[in-house]
């Protein structure tokens, strides 16, 4: 079992890159698939989740050229996937599984969707119940709501979705699937989740629209859209979430985070944190292939507690296990409600960050949609041997939480960073080392 060990000591200092977002790496390699051409991919994400959704496209027949900082996918258009030999593994992650369900549902093959243990406990209703109401043929443990998925591609047809959840995984499945889908597919939500897919739609020139509250596609498009010559991938917002809190904490530091993803569906954690008092300054503001970037610095302030409601969690749902641990060390009491959505990621990350920070002193009560932290108003945490419970966020929370602790922590079972952000121990290292 691998582990990680953090002891505390100076300030966090420098400039550094985080790796290119999960979420759109994801989007931006299926949409490649199905353009028609080649596309390069540059500053991807490298971690598993996203390497897993290139082995699937490789298996159903798409060419991928993979180097450390680019993909050249050779797009076979709208039907050019072909039947994988064998199951698709899409190991941890939950948006792999969910978007490829989608994917999957309108071909003309046979398809089994599998996963890690942690995905296999994962909810899998919320994409199939819509999926088979499009038409899909889809078949699963407990009927559907638990992996594997066996996918019988089948003639699908469009419909209005209201979705229950603001669910970027949903939403995305359901716009794949509305691609190969007869007529219109348009879907609702409570509240706006992350839009990376719709602006990749819009990158390659798909026609993808909004009407009052909802997202309108008209299905099998009479012509494809062409491979593009470059699609750079934004810092993944959600990686440098770490530093943004770990800079925050530590007396002394002042960290620039170059080239991070600013889209605001995704920066919750951004305004909560200038909320609680961070120092945090936006700068060199720009657009790559859709998406708002900028680089962002943080310098160490004292935080305080705030009250986060579940208007704010869409925008949040990745980084609350980080933010929990800005919440433990901040002055006053921070409460977290409507957040239910997290005892069902790669780990219930109220249980598991509620039960590690207590390890290190925190004082947390749970609630059935959130938790209730009393911060220690800037007394160091205990150090403490604490576990990941197999999930990436919950790893580096715990690291970022040893960097303000009185004695070095140990994280166990860390090989799950791998999964997001291969190199975070070497990036932290880099950050804390004096030069």
């Amino acid at each position: 079992m691998t582990s990680l060990t953090v002891t505390p000591g100076g300030a966090l200092r420098g400039t550094l890159t985080v790796p290119g977002d999960k979420s759109i790496t994801h989007r931006a390699l299926i949409l490649s698939a199905l353009a028609e051409g080649d596309s390069l991919v540059t500053r991807y994400c490298r971690g598993e989740d996203c390497l897993n959704t290139m082995r699937a496209l490789q298996a159903m027949g798409i060419p991928i050229q993979e180097q450390p900082d680019r993909l050249l996918v050779s797009g076979k258009g709208l039907w050019g996937l072909s039947e994988p030999s064998q199951p698709i593994d899409c190991g941890n992650s939950g948006t792999g599984i969910r978007l490829l369900a989608g994917l999957l549902a309108g071909q003309d093959f046979f398809t089994v969707l599998t996963g890690d243990e942690s995905v296999r406990r994962r909810p899998m209703g919320r994409v199939v119940k819509p999926l088979r109401a499009m038409g899909a043929t889809i078949a699963g443990r407990k009927g559907g709501e638990l992996a594997p998925l066996a996918i019988t591609g089948s003639r699908l047809t469009g419909m209005a979705y209201q979705s229950p959840v603001a669910s970027a995984q949903v939403k995305s499945s359901l716009l794949l699937a509305g691609l190969f889908a007869e007529g219109r597919t348009s879907i609702t939500e409570p509240r706006r989740s992350r839009d990376h897919t719709e602006r990749l739609f819009r990158f390659f020139g798909i026609p993808i629209r909004e009407q009052g509250p909802a997202l309108v596609l008209d299905g099998r498009p009479a012509t494809g859209w062409q491979g593009v010559n470059e699609l750079p991938v934004a810092g993944d917002f959600s990686a440098a979430a770490f530093f943004l809190v770990g800079a925050s904490l530590v007396p002394g530091s002042d960290v620039t985070i170059s080239g991070v993803g600013v889209n605001p569906t995704r920066i919750g954690l951004l305004t909560i944190l200038q909320e609680m008092g961070a120092d945090i300054q936006v700068l060199n503001p720009r657009e790559e292939a859709g998406e708002p970037i900028a680089d962002l610095r943080v310098r160490a302030a004292s935080l305080r507690g705030v009250t986060i409601g579940e208007a704010q969690i869409p925008q949040t749902i990745d980084e609350f296990p980080v933010l929990c641990v800005a919440a433990a060390y901040a002055k006053g009491r921070t409460v977290i409600s409507g957040a239910g959505e997290l005892r069902v990621k790669e780990s219930d990350r109220i249980a598991t960050m509620a039960s590690e920070l207590r390890k290190m002193g925190a004082t947390i009560t749970e609630t059935q949609d959130g938790m209730v932290i009393e911060g220690a108003a800037g007394r160091p945490f205990k150090g403490a041997s604490c576990h990941s419970h197999g999930d990436h966020r919950v790893a580096m929370s715990m690291a970022v939480a040893g960097l303000v602790a009185d004695a070095p922590s140990r994280i166990d079972d860390t090989a799950c960073i791998e999964t997001s952000f291969p190199g975070f121990e070497r990036k932290l290292l880099e950050l804390t080392t004096p030069s």
